[in-house]
């Protein structure tokens, strides 16, 4: 399908780029494969995202917002009295609940920062936005601490087909969160 003015092309190479690591994960991502998927030519990948990286960090900080959305929207983060841990307990669990592939695929293209420097900015504005977002109800190292236990129990979960144990994490969360004076 040949389009001259398309604006919504770099979007739909940046879904299909989810998609293809969704299914062949990193490994099978190519500018090829992307223009396949999205039914686009191959010169499309090229001209929006001139390297796989480019690709990548799009497709890792779309990715990155649904937790991030998933947590702001959490009435424990604007109530002050609320219980933190409890409420930060059930948004993990809800998330982990949900698409499972979505989750799985965030979390390959987070940890693909490993290997792939380029992707290290991305995935260091996830940990401080959520961070952010868990400073606003406590200190910003304690945010930082929660951040790392969040991503701990996650990938637990995942990489050892656990199920979440909500209580677990409470308890956890409720340890690192200093008590109130």
């Amino acid at each position: 399908m040949s389009r001259r003015h398309d604006p919504g092309r770099r979007q739909r190479l940046v879904d299909a780029a989810i998609r293809v690591v969704g299914r062949k994960g990193i490994a099978g991502l190519s500018h090829r494969a992307v223009a396949a998927e999205a039914d686009v030519p191959l010169g499309s990948t090229t001209y929006h995202f001139a390297t796989l990286d480019e690709l990548l960090v799009a497709a890792l900080r779309q990715a990155n917002e649904g937790f991030a959305r998933v947590v702001a929207a959490h009435p424990a983060l604007a109530d002050p009295g609320a219980d933190l841990p409890a409420g930060l307990a059930r948004v993990l669990g809800a998330w982990l609940a949900g698409d499972r592939t979505g989750v799985e695929l965030e979390y390959e293209l987070y940890l693909a920062a490993l290997r792939r420097p380029a992707l290290r900015p991305v995935a260091a504005e996830w940990a401080q936005g959520v961070g952010g977002l868990l400073a606003d109800r406590t200190d910003p190292v304690t945010a930082r601490a929660l951040v790392a236990v969040l991503d701990g129990i996650c990938l637990q979960v995942l990489l050892t087909d656990t199920p979440y144990d909500e209580e677990y994490a409470r308890e956890v969360l409720a340890r690192v969160i200093p008590p109130a004076p």
